[in-house]
């Protein structure tokens, strides 16, 4: 986009350029030097004067508080009792019978006949469940 033969920015006349350029250039103008030294000096002067008037006035130091402790928030986990399973499951995971750990032999011969008389595979599997007390 050409403005009178001048390459002008978007959005922005080249009166608004300028006329910040020149804030700027002001600004930079204006600023003041300091000397860091003298500076230094006379705050390191004043901390003299007075660190004498406060040793002179200086009172016993009372004892210090023993931090209290705080209770945690952190909830404590709760006690989750389980008990073990034979599980009889068919192919697509779906369990189809439960048996005690002890009786093993009585949930694998539970999947040899489901195996047998359907199509699907049968199998046993541990599972662990809860106990409500």
């Amino acid at each position: 986009m050409r403005y009178d033969g001048a390459r002008v920015a978007r959005g922005r006349s080249p009166l608004a350029r300028k006329s910040r350029a020149s804030y700027s250039e002001a600004h930079i103008m204006v600023r003041k030097v300091l000397n860091r030294k003298e500076l230094r000096e006379e705050a390191d002067a004043e901390e003299k004067s007075t660190t004498g008037k406060k040793k002179a006035k200086k009172a016993p130091a009372a004892p210090k508080k023993k931090p209290v402790k705080r209770k945690s928030r952190a909830k404590s986990a709760k006690e989750v009792r389980l008990k073990a399973f034979w599980g009889v499951f068919n192919q697509t995971m779906k369990r189809v019978a439960l048996y005690e750990h002890s009786q093993r032999k009585q949930a694998e011969k539970r999947a040899a006949e489901l195996s047998s008389s359907a199509k699907t595979p049968h199998f046993i599997q541990p599972v662990k469940e809860i106990i409500e007390e």
